[in-house]
């Protein structure tokens, strides 16, 4: 494998941990920009001294965050933010670097959820590509394996691809307490964010299922945010999982791809069923029209596991 040079913009916990990481993976960083901030190095920045520097002064480096973009650099790495709409400014990022013939690699959901078709024409007229298997499912292969697979042999998917959900819904399940209680337990223990409304409220879920219904309609059509019916968990009340659990069974926030659209919202398991995944844990079920049911299922989020997919995509590029 021949390694690349990679520009990382966004230093969140996926950005941080792909500069953390990318020579374990024979690449090296050439550029890493916060939102305010830039360090440049075409030889390789020091990455200990600039995530050090991070952590004590709040910036990476002394240039102009948009300085990065034009940077010595294979691939561009875009782990901003994820942003609805226009999926600004990650959108522009992957089309600077293509604009360049340069490859990227998407963590951000926004381009590839809300901008798919305009992401897939700039791509057409690049010699660059893009890839995006950290958008689903963290460390998961699901893009990879669609791909590997074709689209066109794979009907459907489904499953649970949001861990602060399941991870709430895990617990009022197994310790019969309600929404707020573990609500605040997921805060406490970092699974839930501050303002967790993209997790509970079903968005995060659903960005993920419409990147997917892109992927299988491989350009035949284009989905959004805006064609998805989405449904959260903060009206669940313990005692339907009480109910649920007498007739052997569990409520999961369950995703879906199919011909017929994007759907997002709780749905009955049975307990001892594939989708019935404790914690935070992951799984995406792909229908396929001759291997019958493929069950993919791993860490779904994490700094180091989302750079893990980030990585892997990167290699592909270059390999």
């Amino acid at each position: 494998m021949t390694g690349a040079r990679l520009a990382v913009l966004g230093v969140g916990a996926v950005g941080r941990s792909v500069v953390e990481l990318a020579d374990e993976y024979g690449h090296t960083v050439t550029a890493v920009a916060d939102s305010s901030s830039a360090a440049i190095d075409p030889d390789g920045i020091d990455t200990d001294a600039v995530l050090k520097r991070k952590a004590d002064e709040g910036v990476v480096g002394d240039s102009d965050p948009d300085a990065a973009l034009d940077a010595d650099y294979d691939v561009l790495v875009e782990a901003t933010p994820t942003t609805l709409g226009d999926a600004e400014p990650g959108f522009s990022h992957i089309a600077h670097a293509l604009n360049r013939d340069n490859h990227a690699v998407l963590a951000n959901k926004g381009p590839v959820a809300e901008r798919y078709g305009d992401l897939r024409e700039l791509e057409a007229d690049s010699d660059g590509q893009i890839r995006f298997e950290a958008t689903v499912g963290g460390a998961i292969p699901i893009c990879s394996t669609i791909d590997d697979f074709g689209a066109d042999h794979i009907t459907a998917a489904r499953g649970v691809l949001n861990g602060t959900a399941n991870f709430i819904l895990s617990r009022m399940a197994a310790e019969g307490l309600d929404y707020d209680h573990v609500l605040a337990e997921a805060q406490d223990l970092g699974v839930a964010e501050a303002d967790p409304t993209f997790d509970v409220e079903g968005i995060d879920a659903a960005l993920k299922f419409v990147i997917l219904s892109n992927v299988l309609a491989d350009g035949d059509e284009e989905y959004t945010l805006d064609d998805a019916t989405v449904e959260g968990i903060t009206d669940i009340p313990g005692t339907a999982l009480e109910l649920a659990a007498e007739d052997g069974r569990t409520i999961r926030l369950i995703g879906e791809a199919t011909p017929d659209g994007v759907r997002v919202g709780p749905r009955l398991v049975p307990d001892d069923g594939p989708l019935s995944v404790t914690g935070t844990l992951n799984i995406v079920q792909l229908e396929t029209t001759h291997a019958d049911r493929l069950n993919i299922s791993g860490r779904g989020a994490g700094g180091p596991e989302t750079a893990t997919a980030v990585l892997s995509d990167v290699s592909r590029l270059v390999d």
